[in-house]
């Protein structure tokens, strides 16, 4: 029996779009993208229509079982813009776990993360956008190796801080790198897998 054959790609979503194809609603789609994706493609581990940055697609149906459903944890780095200053103390309470409202209106506290203050994210290639009046600001590196339904919107909300910007950067050592808004890197199937870290993807 022939092996059947997938293709895995990243992207930069912009915002203003949603991880998909089709949709009900008047939205940017994935299919607006300049690029022929092949058929039977969707995507892995969604941004929702605000977030920007990488985004996995592929053929292979068994990816989110094996990424976001095993026994091992997977990392997730976003970069965050907040309004206002974050502060040492409030840093501490996102690294150690805050409560947020998930599905079912259940209060959950959330897994201990990295977070640290990014002073320089222009190094991710990402545009950094200025108001004409200057308000005070943040960016955050947060590392996740859990996703609930909006959760760092939610962790920065729960700290008394307004998520402006949302922005993933890497899936483990899959990088965003310089991939610019709305563009398409492909990615060799075991390359992909093995900067997932996923071991058994050929089971």
């Amino acid at each position: 029996m022939q092996k059947e054959i997938h293709r895995y790609f990243v992207i930069n979503k912009p915002a203003n779009m949603v991880s998909q194809f089709v949709s009900t609603h008047q939205v940017g789609l994935l299919g607006d993208l300049d690029f022929k994706f092949p058929e039977g493609i969707h995507a892995i581990g969604r941004l929702d229509n605000h977030s920007e940055g990488l985004l996995i697609l592929t053929t292979n149906k068994k990816v989110t079982k094996l990424l976001f459903q095993g026994t091992v944890p997977h990392k997730r780095v976003y970069l965050v813009q907040v309004k206002n200053i974050v502060s040492e103390e409030t840093l501490h309470r996102l690294r150690t776990g805050v409560s947020i409202h998930i599905k079912g209106g259940v209060d959950y506290t959330t897994t201990p993360c990295e977070v640290s203050i990014e002073t320089n994210p222009e190094k991710f290639c990402i545009a950094v956008y200025h108001t004409v009046q200057y308000v005070p600001h943040t960016w955050l590196r947060i590392t996740l190796t859990e996703g609930k339904f909006h959760q760092v919107r939610k962790m920065v909300a729960a700290v008394h801080h307004k998520c402006k910007r949302l922005i993933r950067i890497a899936i483990e050592d899959i990088l965003l790198e310089d991939l610019q808004p709305g563009a398409v890197r492909e990615i060799e199937e075991k390359h992909f897998f093995t900067s997932l870290k996923i071991e058994n993807w050929q089971v």
